[in-house]
């Protein structure tokens, strides 16, 4: 099936430019970037500063967007059957190097897991535009255990990356 990610959520405040692979099946159904209820996205980004995630998904947004993160995906479109990045197959890139020449204040693209952070190498790799923005690739906040990776709480301390980049 094909499936289409969603617009980006950014603003002239964003430093971070999360980017996701594609959001998955519950994401998707409820228009919602880490809508799966087990995903540790937004307890990650919350725990960033010490505070517990908000119930409306309009709160968490605004959140994301006053601590200066902004959200997207690496695949704008692709072929998918259900929700994992294994499945994934005929990939069409979003628009990244477009979006970082709209807002220039983006100082760090933090990759949501392997498959967006290989896919965007794949892509845009060799890209000059991009090449003075700073990478993180971190580990998915998918609710799948890893042997390092088993909780919010180990995601948690490696994500603590990004937070040189807000101020």
């Amino acid at each position: 099936m094909r499936v289409q990610s969603f617009p980006p959520i950014i603003d002239e405040r964003a430093r971070v430019l999360v980017l996701g692979s594609m959001p998955g099946t519950a994401s998707l159904e409820k228009h919602q970037y880490y809508g799966h209820p087990r995903n540790y996205f937004w307890p990650v980004l919350y725990g960033l500063f010490d505070e517990k995630p908000d119930v409306e998904y309009d709160r968490r947004i605004a959140f994301a967007q006053s601590h200066r993160f902004a959200l997207w995906d690496v695949i704008a479109t692709c072929e998918r059957v259900g929700s994992l990045d294994v499945n994934i197959k005929e990939e069409q890139p979003n628009d990244i190097p477009g979006l970082i020449a709209r807002y220039p204040g983006i100082r760090c693209l933090a990759f949501n897991g392997s498959k967006a952070h290989d896919t965007f190498l794949k892509v845009f790799g060799g890209d000059r535009a991009l090449a003075s923005i700073d990478r993180l690739k971190l580990p998915s906040t998918s609710p799948v255990p890893t042997p390092r990776m088993r909780s919010a709480a180990d995601r948690l301390e490696v994500w603590r990356a990004v937070l040189p980049y807000m101020v």
